[in-house]
């Protein structure tokens, strides 16, 4: 199989689909943020999967992004930067989580639970330096960013608009669910992000296959009038 943009671009889109089904499978599986949880076999493959979906993320949202880079215009650029950071900062975090917080829990257990509870909004009872404000910096290059790539994504009409709104009122809605809501079922505000990466990613596929088969269908009307020797 010969490797082509248009291969690299649908490959983005099932990274960003596969991306969000596993953001969206994690929410209902994810073990609680305590200390017993840590040394269990649950822990490590929710935060593996999600260290997966991190890295998918990033390659779909790039796919996305660069299929509309001169039409999604400046806002396309920051909410790329601002998400695509999102992603790496959480691929870092969840493989800290999924791999060394175990490792240091029978030494540290306040330490550690005090860690994997950032996100959990548990108050830390250890003092853990720049890492307090892991949830404020993720929290906005998530919810901003989300906001500003949706409004490339419309703004560019590539991709479908419906996705790029869909990506918006996820965005939107997380700050409202961390406020009213616990942290249990404020994971299920993941939902609808999750189901606007799978839209985004069909979008970004389907649209290459598209233009993929009607590249061939060109070269075949080509052939065809090809004056016989």
């Amino acid at each position: 199989m010969s490797i082509t943009s248009s291969t690299l671009t649908r490959g983005a889109g099932v990274a960003a689909a596969l991306s969000g089904l596993i953001y969206i499978v994690i929410q209902f599986i994810h073990p609680a943020d305590v200390v017993s949880s840590l040394t269990t076999q649950a822990w490590v493959t929710v935060h593996s999967l999600s260290f997966g979906m991190a890295v998918l993320g990033l390659v779909g949202i790039t796919g996305i992004y660069l299929r509309q880079v001169r039409q999604s215009g400046l806002p396309g650029l920051i909410g790329y930067a601002m998400f695509g950071l999102f992603f790496v900062l959480q691929s870092a975090f969840v493989f800290a989580e999924a791999f060394i917080a175990p490792l240091v829990v029978a030494d540290a257990p306040r330490f550690a639970e005090d860690f994997v509870g950032l996100f959990g909004r548990n108050p830390a009872m250890t003092d853990l330096g720049p890492l307090a404000a892991l949830p404020l910096v993720g929290s906005v290059l998530y919810i901003v960013g989300a906001l500003v790539f949706g409004v490339g994504i419309i703004r560019a009409r590539i991709l479908s608009r419906g996705a790029g709104i869909l990506l918006i009122i996820a965005a939107a809605v997380t700050p409202v669910a961390g406020a009213l809501l616990p942290h249990t079922l404020e994971r299920m505000a993941a939902i609808p992000m999750g189901l606007a990466l799978i839209w985004l990613g069909f979008s970004l596929w389907s649209d290459r296959r598209t233009a993929a088969l009607s590249m061939s269908g060109e070269r075949g009307s080509r052939l065809d009038r090809t004056p016989a020797v």
